[in-house]
């Protein structure tokens, strides 16, 4: 079963959750701000997804904004930016699908569509 990781109030997640739905795909929903996300689980779900690292962050979020991470990540390493994203969820990119050999992060129906 896949794990749908979201933030409730985020519009994009609301949006993903009813795309889930309306294909009838089964997942558990995992709330990101209630339960972050482990280091543990991060560095998996980094090393599954072939993806770059700066890719797992909410850019848009005002945490990001508050902390000048567009500037800090450049300087930091693999292991610094994992911890840092597992300090909080709200750091971290959502919706996030998780199953056998899938990580999707944030919500692109073209690339759900063409990998779940």
């Amino acid at each position: 079963m896949l794990k749908f990781i979201c933030y409730p109030k985020c519009t994009t997640c609301q949006k993903a959750q009813a795309w889930l739905n309306e294909k009838g795909i089964k997942y558990e929903t995992r709330n990101i701000k209630e339960d972050k996300p482990t280091y543990d689980e991060l560095k998996a779900w980094y090393e599954a997804s072939g993806l770059d690292i700066k890719r797992f962050f909410n850019t848009s979020g005002l945490l990001y904004k508050s902390l000048d991470l567009k500037n800090k990540l450049p300087g930091m390493t693999i292991e610094e930016k994992l911890k840092l994203l597992s300090s909080d969820g709200m750091l971290v990119k959502r919706p996030i699908v998780i199953g056998d050999g899938v990580v999707l992060l944030g919500f692109k129906e073209k690339e759900w569509i063409d990998t779940i």
